[in-house]
């Protein structure tokens, strides 16, 4: 009897569906898997490259995740983060890769994240997927090497020139683009309806699709131009962040009783 782990993005994605996920960035609890259910994410997007998490709380912010059917995904600090296995070891259920800019890199990636033939990812026993039963390693590890979702983020003109070679590197599921870094890199920060970025993010989509991936679109903090990502191809889509959802509603909230108040109502 084969063992299966439900990976709840891969399903949705694999049936055309877009995927929508909550960056995490001052959550420190499980609560804010629970939240981003609540508000209809279907993945939180735990960001190591710019906040500070212990691994712990990122494995308990996992585990409660993993229970509820949203998937706890991390955003590690390079491609030469050492935390990697040990993440997915204890209930992370993918990788985001920051900053690939080429097909070495994206190997690079593929061999920490899979178990062998694909990778090099280290065994063990007791994996908290299976409840920590006693799984046989050839089921356990084919299970995990097609639950863990793999994300290589395009974030500079290098990684753009290097998409063929990236997107064509067996292992990988989601080919992201970082629209925000990109923007920077290229000289023109904030500029996120430029056409070099539009059509960045254009090439992305299309030359995912053509090597079997799922493309992208994060850094891009606009209602309309994240639909208009999925409209043109995009299926896995970062939301805001869990500080930026706080500021906007208490700045909204505050501003309509200061407003209140000086009309005398």
């Amino acid at each position: 009897m084969s063992i299966h782990i439900a990976n709840p993005l891969k399903q949705r994605l694999r049936a055309g569906e877009p995927v929508l996920g909550m960056n995490v960035r001052l959550g420190r609890s499980g609560d804010i898997a629970r939240i981003a259910k609540a508000t209809g994410h279907d993945f939180i997007f735990i960001d190591c490259q710019h906040s500070i998490f212990t691994l712990e709380t990122i494995c308990h912010m996992a585990q409660v995740a993993m229970a509820i059917g949203i998937a706890p995904l991390v955003r590690v600090k390079s491609i030469q983060d050492p935390d990697v296995p040990v993440l997915l070891d204890n209930g992370v259920a993918g990788i985001v890769y920051p900053d690939i800019n080429t097909a070495e890199q994206a190997q690079q990636a593929v061999e920490s994240c899979r178990f062998a033939p694909i990778g090099k990812r280290s065994v063990v026993g007791g994996y908290p997927h299976f409840d920590y039963k006693s799984v046989p390693l050839t089921d356990a590890i084919t299970a995990l090497n097609e639950a863990c979702l793999l994300v290589c983020m395009i974030e500079t003109a290098q990684g753009l020139e290097n998409i063929e070679a990236i997107c064509a590197t067996p292992g990988i599921d989601v080919i992201h683009m970082g629209t925000n870094d990109f923007a920077a890199n290229i000289g023109k920060p904030g500029q996120f309806d430029d056409p070099e970025v539009v059509a960045a993010q254009a090439r992305v989509i299309g030359v995912a699709k053509k090597h079997g991936k799922f493309a992208g679109c994060g850094g891009n903090r606009d209602v309309a131009r994240q639909a208009r990502a999925i409209k043109s191809g995009a299926q896995f889509v970062t939301t805001q962040s869990d500080i930026s959802f706080i500021m906007a509603a208490g700045q909204q909230w505050v501003s309509g009783v200061r407003d209140a108040l000086a009309k005398g109502d």
